[in-house]
């Protein structure tokens, strides 16, 4: 691994530890070779939203501009609000 990538997965875990410790997140584990693995799990974020009420029509338009965004590499041009 070069020294570049030492540093960011240092860095990687420095923030893993802050999101789990300080924020309570759940630390999902590392995901980098695993099967099917995305930038966006739809199956985890539309569990998520429909637990807070969220309309399942309203959760379909939010994947798939999500999807639209990563596929193109726009970032937020592509996720604003219409």
């Amino acid at each position: 691994m070069s020294r570049v990538g030492q540093k960011e997965r240092v860095t990687q875990t420095r923030l893993r530890k802050f999101f789990v410790e300080q924020l309570d997140y759940d630390y999902l584990g590392d995901w980098e070779y695993r099967e099917g693995n995305r930038n966006i799990e739809t199956g985890l974020l539309t569990d998520w939203l429909a637990k807070r009420g969220v309309a399942e029509a309203l959760i379909k338009r939010t994947l798939r501009k999500l999807d639209v965004a990563a596929a193109l590499g726009e970032g937020k041009k592509a996720l604003r609000c219409e």
